[in-house]
């Protein structure tokens, strides 16, 4: 059931604030130029309110802009060696409701930050959520280009905040740039405002001839994203608070900024999300939905299952817009579950932002990981043994190393492997469940490293792991060659006991500089294993080591080479994949073009583009040739032997049943178990998949029979699992409580 509007409040905004997007900018005109006359003022202590409206810089000398140290593109010179400069220009509005929009353009050395009549318009290398000190360097290095031939830095200042900040009458533009250190050779200040003016009558100046106007967007084939933050600046962390509404009339309507929103419409709380994509023009933000109470709410969005968890992707550097969908779609025609996703284009507090990617977090949810949920209170027994989703990933974003394995990456690294938790996180964790999934995965490690136990048909990797999940994410990583597979976003799960207590691999997450979209580390080459990556890369975050390992065992490399054949021949075939491609490529026609208006950035090199096409086709078609390329080279190069896929990936086992009794047993009590076939080894494991005790018929402890009894003497109490193996498969597990 989809949320409706919320409230006649949320409504109203969202209407008001749409109110202002679509009104149509009729040309552009310059208020303020960099060469016009400036107060300005180079700080030696603090000087409050200097950027309002009605402060006094009577005192402060007047100057032409712009500002340095004397260099050609300087026509006010100020001390070698400043640190800071205040300039402040004020200028007259007779009607402020002719304005649509505001554009600050800004050529700077080396940051800055711009106020409207007191209140922050727009920043350059200067740290979100900072003001810094009169005597503070800036927070990073940029270059001026203007004098280089170059255009300034563009700054679109939305219409809601626009609308808020103008005043008939005086106004005043106040600038405070920053330089990196005293000891920096140069220094650069000019600005520029531009007004989007409703009215065919001229009110100021014409625009230089560099001058482009910001991109204007009406209607969409693709749902459209509204989002308002009442003009506040989405930060990286805490969420912040604002409003969604979603326009969707359905497949192929129409979608346009005058349409009810009629997919969602309410409250959310947002903040910016990633590690190295957080840099980019184009932000990733998290959401959640919430309701006017600011507790979150569960809403069914483009008919998925109810949560209150989403995310807006941002595919800035992948140029065909799609890699993360493709590859989630790919996960998901394996059967397994990956975050379902929606294109639509985003506007932001008013700005058009371009194509987006609606999707679901990664997280306990019947709807998404459907496994039990582990709650704070579950620290003993069965609930303690799962809902653990966990991965192994870099901290950049804010990510808290849970525990280091004992074991370095694959060689030749010499860094441990670290654990983060996800779901819980580690700070809602009770410390013995993170002793129990800390303690539980180094068991498993401990087993791939034995060379005894390691592929053991009761004892070894098999006990602790889902092989089918690790050989299906294994091939995702590896048709994509995802330069971050492995050992960053990879993600793994475990279920209770109860479910079946094993560590599932998946789901899938951060693609976008997979499928030939990176220039480094054999990235861009569709040869070769990306599990391989420690020997092209080694150091820092490597892969972790069981991918190989696991493929030593010839039962899992013949699983798998038989898991890619029965994949090629449905939906990972060459004609499906290239299809579904051309399909999303239509459906994107439209809107990758405006998405590349406002972004123009084909033709030109972004990070790590292996890649660089000069139209979106050009960016398609090297897509398909890639995967092309790199699907024909696993095909002949796959680990293990061939198999009949005639038989089945997965061999039906024969019915089966068992019946243990007493359950729950006291210790020292006999257990009995029955069975409607020959038992030829039992085995019981502890929660951390220790081995209690195994009898089997080729140890000689154990007469073959389809009936046994077992005493339990000094065995603790606790939770744990018989499992019976025939023919070296487990057939059978029974849960088992000794009191």
């Amino acid at each position: 059931m989809k949320w409706g509007k919320t409230s006649l409040f949320i409504t109203v905004f969202l209407s008001s604030c749409l109110h202002g997007i679509l009104a149509q900018v009729d040309h552009w005109e310059t208020i303020v130029f960099d060469n016009d006359t400036w107060k300005y003022f180079v700080p030696t202590s603090s000087i409050n309110e200097w950027n309002s409206l009605n402060f006094d810089d009577t005192s402060w000398p007047a100057g032409q802009g712009g500002f340095g140290f004397g260099d050609n593109d300087d026509a006010t010179s100020i001390p070698t060696g400043t640190i800071c400069l205040y300039q402040r220009i004020a200028f007259n509005i007779s009607d402020p409701s002719l304005i649509h929009q505001l554009v600050l353009n800004m050529d700077y050395d080396d940051g800055f930050i711009a106020y409207l009549n007191g209140t922050e318009i727009a920043r350059g290398s200067i740290d979100q959520g900072v003001t810094p000190a009169f005597n503070e360097p800036a927070s990073g290095s940029h270059e001026a280009v203007m004098y280089n031939g170059e255009n300034p830095e563009q700054f679109v200042i939305s219409n809601n905040i626009t609308s808020s900040l103008l005043l008939t009458g005086n106004n005043v533009l106040a600038i405070a740039t920053h330089n990196q250190s005293t000891n920096s050779s140069d220094f650069t200040s000019r600005a520029f405002l531009h007004a989007g003016l409703t009215t065919p009558a001229a009110m100021f100046n014409a625009t230089p001839n560099w001058f482009t106007p910001p991109f204007s967007f009406y209607s969409s084939n693709l749902p459209i994203v509204v989002v308002d933050t009442y003009g506040v600046t989405i930060p990286d962390e805490p969420k912040i608070n604002g409003t969604m509404g979603i326009i969707n009339n359905g497949n192929g309507a129409t979608n346009s900024l005058s349409d009810d929103f009629n997919e969602f419409s309410g409250l959310i709380a947002i903040e910016r999300r990633g590690s190295s994509s957080n840099g980019f023009p184009a932000r990733s933000y998290g959401l959640e939905t919430r309701g006017p109470d600011s507790v979150n709410y569960n809403a069914s969005i483009f008919d998925w299952p109810a949560d209150n968890d989403w995310i807006l992707y941002a595919p800035y550097t992948d140029k065909s817009l799609m890699r993360n969908v493709l590859t989630y779609q790919m996960g998901r025609d394996q059967g397994r579950w990956a975050p379902r996703t929606q294109f639509c284009e985003l506007v932001l507090n008013g700005e058009y932002m371009g194509v987006y990617v609606f999707m679901e977090r990664i997280k306990v949810n019947p709807g998404r990981v459907n496994i039990d949920p582990l709650m704070p209170a579950d620290t003993i027994d069965n609930e303690l043994t799962g809902g653990y989703i966990f991965k192994v990933d870099k901290t950049t974003a804010g990510g808290v190393v849970a525990w280091e394995s004992p074991y370095f990456g694959a060689a030749p690294s010499n860094n441990l492997i670290t654990f983060q938790l996800h779901d819980p996180e580690i700070i809602e964790l009770h410390s013995s469940q993170l002793n129990y999934i800390q303690g539980y995965v180094t068991t498993w490690e401990n087993v791939l490293m034995d060379n005894l136990l390691f592929n053991h048909p009761l004892l070894g990797y098999s006990q602790f792991i889902d092989p089918g999940s690790f050989i299906d994410f294994f091939l995702a990583n590896e048709i994509t060659k995802n330069v971050d597979g492995y050992r960053i976003s990879t993600f793994l799960y475990k279920e209770r006991l109860s479910e079946g207590g094993k560590i599932h691999a998946g789901p899938l997450w951060d693609f976008n500089i997979a499928l030939g979209n990176s220039d480094y580390c054999n990235g861009p080459n569709v040869e070769g294993w990306e599990m391989d990556f420690n020997n092209f890369c080694a150091g820092g975050l490597d892969n972790p080591f069981w991918w190989h390992r696991l493929l030593e065992d010839s039962v899992y490399a013949n699983q798998t080479h038989c898991r890619w054949q029965e994949l090629r021949q449905g939906r990972w075939s060459d004609d499906y994949l290239m299809n579904y491609i051309d399909s999303v490529a239509a459906t994107l026609e439209e809107a990758s073009q405006r998405h590349f208006q406002r972004w123009p950035i084909l033709g030109t090199y972004v990070w790590p583009n292996n890649f660089i096409g000069n139209t979106y086709q050009e960016e398609i078609d090297y897509l398909k040739s890639w995967i092309l390329d790199r699907t024909a080279w696993m095909d002949s190069n796959m680990f293990g032997n061939p198999c009949d896929l005639s038989l089945g990936f997965n061999q039906p086992q024969q019915s089966t049943e068992t019946i243990l009794y007493p359950n729950p047993i006291h210790n020292g009590e006999t257990m009995h178990v029955q069975a409607n076939y020959s038992i030829e080894n039992i085995a019981l494991v502890d929660g951390l998949g220790k081995t209690i005790f195994i009898k089997s018929k080729e140890l000689g402890t154990l007469d073959q029979s389809n009936s046994i009894s077992i005493s339990l003497e000094k065995i603790p109490a606790g939770l744990y699992t018989l499992k019976i193996t025939q023919k070296n498969k487990v057939i059978s597990f029974k849960k088992i409580l000794v009191l």
